[in-house]
Formats: C-alpha cells, structure tokens, sequence
C-alpha cells in the first residue's frame, strides 16, 4: 500500500509529463521523454552546473592546505540551505492539507502509512534539490585527488545525511505551522507570516554565508584550526566526505535518532492536526445590510478571496509583493550607495531609471497568481461555466487579481526609485507606465498558459501551484521577457535618449498586450468554455 500511495503522490508531482490535460489522454512516450529530459536539463545542467563550478573554484585550494573537510562543510551548508528552501514550503500543504484526506482516512489504510508516504515524497524533493549541490561537490573531490573506496561511500553517505537533514527541517517547519493554525483561526495567514520569517532568515543567513565562505576561503588554515578544536562537531560532519568512518557512522547515529523522534511526534499528531478544524468564535446573527456588488466586482472578490484562503498559493504565487515592497524600503534606506551604484552603470538620470525600472520588472515576475487560477478550480469549474455571464469577465476577473496585486507594490517600488534616481518627471511617468504595461502582458500571458495547461484533477494545491510545468513556463517567460528588456536595452541602446527607448517599449507593449488581449477574449473564453 505504501508503494501505491507513493506512486500516486509522484505522479500527481509530475502529472504533466505524463498526461496531456488539454488532450485529455496519456503523452507519448517521446514527449514524455522530452519533457523528463527538460526537467533534467533545467536540474542538473543548469543548478548543477552552477554549484559544480562554485566548487571547481574551491575544491582544489582547500585539498591543497589539507582542508578537505572544510570543503565538504562548506558544500553541504549549501546543499542543505538550497534542499530546506525547495521544499519546505510545500511541507504543510503536502503532509496535511491534501485534498483526498477524507477518502483516505475513510479507507482500510493504516494512518502511518499515508503519513510515512507523504513524508516520502517530501523527501524526495528535498533530495532533488540538494543532490543538485552535493553530488557536483563530490564528484570534483573525487577528480580532484585520488579517491578510494572509503572517499566514495563518504561522498554517497554525506549525500544521504544531507537530504535527511533537509527533510528533518522541511517536517519541524510544517509540524510547526500546522500546530499554530489550529490554534488559530486563518491558518493561511498564518502559514504565509511563518515562512515569510523563514525566507526572511533563510536570506540573511545566505547572504551573511557569502561573506564567511569568502573569510574561509582567504584563512582557511586559520579558522579550519578553530572551528577543528572549538567545533569539534562541525569538523565530524565534514570528515564525512573525506570518507572518515567513525564520522560516518556516528553522524549517521544522530540523524536517524533525530528522524526517529520527528517520526515519532509526527506520527502522534498526524491524525488530530488533519481532522482538526480551526478555532471560530460563536456569532450571534445581526441584521445588516449586504453590499451591493456588480458582477466584475463580485467575480474579483471571489478570486482575491481564493488567493487570500491559501497559504500555499500566496507564498509560491504571490511572493513578489512582498520582495517589491523590501525592494523600494531598501532603496530608500540605502539611497547614497545605490546613487553611487547606478553611477557607474549609468551617466545619465534617464538611463539609470530606465535600469530601476526593469530591474522593478524582474522582480514583479516572481508574481504568477493568473497561471493556476483555472486550475484551482478544480471539479467546481462548472459553476462559473453555469452562470449567465459573459465568460470574458470571469478571464478579467483573473487578470484582475494578478494585475492589482502586483501593480500596488510595484508603483511604490518605482516611486521609491523616482526618490532615488531623481530624474525628470518625464521619465519617471514612461517608467511607470513601463512597469505596469509589463504586469498586464505577463498577467495575460499567465492565464494564456493556464488555460493551454489546465489540471482539475489535483487532489492537493500545491501541484498546480508550485509543481507543473505551466508555472515553470510562466515564471520563466515573465522573467526572460524582463531580461530581453535590460540586454536590447544595454546592448543596443544606450546611445539613444532614454525616453526613446522607453516610448518604443511603450509602443511594443501596447501592441503585444493588444494582441495577447484579443486572443484571450476570442479563442481564451471558447478553451475555458470547454474544459
């Protein structure tokens, strides 16, 4: 049984390699092949190629001065801040929140089982994502100097202890904000100001991590003899990649000690935390009057509210928001150093907010809210295909979340800028036209590739959310289309008046929201029709 669930769980991860939703049938085997070999590629030549580069760069020095397992230490902090980052926020929505859990529940199927399966699943995201770092690493380790027997099985147990490692925090997170959310009543709100503090952490560590690597790299002799002889513990863990055998093993001893205890305690709550629901507080009926709504603002409610009731949507769909709102914060606080940043890539005012702005654009790609809205409908999509309205304004109503979403963020972020850059007002009028003309085209864009990609069969969120390939497609189109902006732009024309460029941009925009706009109207409202 743990073999089916399992099963069911990986293809509904990876459904759109296997099954064509438009077509409604299984793919071909070419095209399966050619979607797995994609998905390779992106994993392994793109993320492992980066890491394996970073490593190339430090591997070498450190064997020189004897400091391998400082190396190895280095490595595997990455790894396991990059395999915590892939799939802790999935934890909760995976392990609790799954849409068959009645069904299952209501089965002959042991709850451990259903429980061991999900965490199964969880680990192998886990391990996607820091196998990506780690095993780079230790292949140039092992090219690197000559390795052994001993090396090898070090490389392949430092593996495992690090993707274990991942899925011990990716479980203590999604424990944790599931024991808070039944305490409370919005448990998305909750989920979302938990792994917000989370990513908060996770980027100051990070970015504090590139200057120690740095310190390392340039003493490593010096702060390897300390971390040696005050962290004895820390050096272990790195002796297990030079392929130590009493670090192997007794690292081994803890991490199953520390899995054992988060089987153990998850295990005693799992059922209690499914079944449970979140506090309500006793109303007493008052008559009021309703608000009177029309229909545009009646559909608009109903999906801003279908954003706002899911954690999971919120966080992987809606994160850029949040970082467009640091991001004009931080140019305000750090306005000298930016100033003076921009300087040397710019000489005038009007080319440097021409760069702000695209700089505005590519982090308003991270928001992708339009592209599963047609998929989270899910078995209820007929009841929007029931009502006697004009599908178009159910398409609008979807732009419309996406588009005031990350507008508002987006407009304080470039008046941030206009503080910053100080350019005439001219220019901060094109450059604010820019930014949102680009959020309409990436917003209709979205919805184009949700409607050609629909899946209303999930069982859990989180695979139309964060695990298809629609929203790979979405994100990284928004995000190249921003950087096609900055390359023409720097590469072609800088030696133009920066108003020009911006009004050319403008102009092409306008056309191509045009176009992306009559086909949603025409050919978009007959797919949606239709599913």
């Amino acid at each position: 049984m743990f073999g089916i669930l399992l099963k069911k769980e990986l293809m509904e991860i990876f459904r759109a390699y296997f099954y064509d939703a438009k077509k409604n049938k299984k793919r071909s085997k070419t095209s399966t092949i050619l979607f797995i070999c994609m998905y390779v590629l992106i994993m392994v030549g793109v993320l492992g190629g980066m890491f394996g580069y970073f490593a190339c760069n430090i591997c070498e020095p450190f064997s020189i001065v004897g400091m391998g397992w400082l190396y190895f230490l280095l490595m595997s902090m990455i790894a396991i801040a990059l395999g915590a980052f892939g799939s802790v926020f999935n934890t909760f929505s995976c392990l609790y929140m799954s849409k068959d859990n009645d069904l299952l529940l209501s089965m002959p199927i042991p709850v451990r089982t259903i429980m061991a399966a999900r965490m199964m699943t969880v680990y192998i995201m886990g391990l996607m994502y820091s196998a990506v770092v780690i095993i780079p690493a230790v292949v140039i380790y092992c090219v690197v100097n000559t390795p052994n027997a001993v090396v090898i099985i070090g490389g392949i147990m430092l593996t495992f202890i690090i993707s274990m490692i991942v899925l011990i925090l990716s479980c203590v997170l999604g424990f944790v904000v599931a024991k808070i959310s039944t305490k409370l009543k919005n448990r998305s709100f909750i989920t979302v100001i938990v792994s917000l503090v989370f990513i908060t952490l996770y980027y100051v560590i990070y970015f504090r991590a590139q200057v120690i690597i740095q310190t390392l790299i340039s003493n490593a002799t010096v702060y390897g003899s300390k971390i040696k002889g005050e962290a004895y513990i820390v050096y272990m863990f790195g002796r297990i990649g030079e392929g130590d055998i009493k670090a192997i093993i007794g690292t081994t001893i803890v991490i199953a000690a520390l899995f054992a205890l988060t089987y153990y305690i998850m295990a005693k709550t799992f059922i209690g935390i499914v079944t449970s629901s979140p506090k309500t507080k006793k109303v007493v009926y008052k008559e009021k009057k309703t608000v009177k709504r029309s229909i545009s603002q009646a559909l608009f409610y109903k999906e801003l509210a279908r954003f706002t009731s899911s954690s999971a949507y919120m966080l992987n769909c809606g994160l850029g928001i949040i970082m467009l709102i640091i991001c004009g914060g931080f140019m305000v606080v750090k306005a000298e150093q930016l100033r003076a940043l921009l300087d040397e890539i710019a000489t005038n005012a009007g080319s440097r907010m021409v760069i702000v702005a695209i700089v505005v654009c590519v982090i308003a790609s991270m928001n992708d809210i339009a592209e599963p809205s047609v998929s989270l409908e899910g078995k209820s999509l007929w009841l929007s295909q029931s009502l006697p309205i004009d599908t178009w304004q159910i398409l609008k109503a979807k732009l419309s979340v996406h588009i005031i979403l990350t507008t508002v963020p987006s407009v304080i972020c470039i008046i941030c800028a206009m503080y910053v850059v100080k350019a005439d007002i001219i220019m901060d009028i094109l450059a604010l036209i820019m930014v949102v003309l680009y959020i309409i085209i990436t917003a209709m864009f979205d919805l184009i590739i949700g409607l050609k990609r629909p899946n209303l069969t999930w069982t859990n969120e989180t695979t139309v959310i964060k695990q298809s390939f629609g929203v790979m497609i979405a994100m990284f189109g928004s995000f190249i289309y921003a950087l096609a902006q900055g390359f023409i732009y720097i590469n072609f024309a800088m030696n133009i008046p920066a108003w020009i460029y911006m009004v050319l941009d403008i102009l092409f925009g306008i056309i191509l929201a045009g176009l992306l706009g009559m086909w949603l109207k025409k050919r978009g409202t007959k797919i949606y029709r239709s599913l």
